[in-house]
């Protein structure tokens, strides 16, 4: 039988203005109860050349910097049963999704959402949009190619570029 995990909590300010949205932490964030704790996970990298931040910050410094640049971060599944830490070995069976309802009825200003990676595009394509309340239609969707060392199409300066479109979504 596969592991059942539970993901985290957002990490989410009152003035989140975008969403970051993953699939589900791997092995080691959920061991380490981190966000993109594995260490050759691009995430960290390619927020610190976004908002020029302190690639030597702690967790908790990380989450703060974040949230005051109105950036929210969380994953479109809950909980699931999965082996290892890839996408392809996800139970989706098991899988719970989280509720997104709620997170936009208490953050109204979040304006755009982006997908890390195609799993949680659609996952949650699939799964939340059909479920979403009609008062969020003015939600903007992006996605973006995946942080995940997994995913090697792309060297990390590329991922860089194609995730500015943040920068631009923050003007807006």
């Amino acid at each position: 039988m596969k592991p059942f995990l539970v993901g985290f909590e957002p990490i989410i300010s009152i003035n989140a203005k975008i969403l970051i949205l993953g699939s589900m932490p791997s092995t080691t964030s959920i061991n380490l109860q981190q966000y993109y704790g594995y260490p050759r996970n691009a995430f960290w990298p390619i927020m610190n050349a976004l908002l020029k931040g302190n690639p030597d910050q702690s967790y908790s410094g990380r989450k703060n910097w974040l949230m005051r640049n109105n950036i929210a971060v969380w994953d479109v599944l809950q909980d699931c049963q999965r082996t290892g830490s890839l996408d392809a070995n996800i139970n989706f069976t098991t899988a719970k999704t989280n509720d997104f309802n709620r997170l936009f009825s208490d953050h109204p200003n979040i304006k755009h959402v982006f997908f890390n990676g195609k799993l949680a595009e659609k996952l949650y394509k699939l799964q939340i949009l059909p479920t979403l309340d009609n008062q969020y239609v003015y939600l903007k969707y992006h996605y973006l190619p995946s942080t995940s060392p997994a995913y090697a199409a792309l060297k990390l300066e590329q991922k860089i570029e194609a995730w500015k479109v943040i920068n631009e979504s923050m003007v807006k």
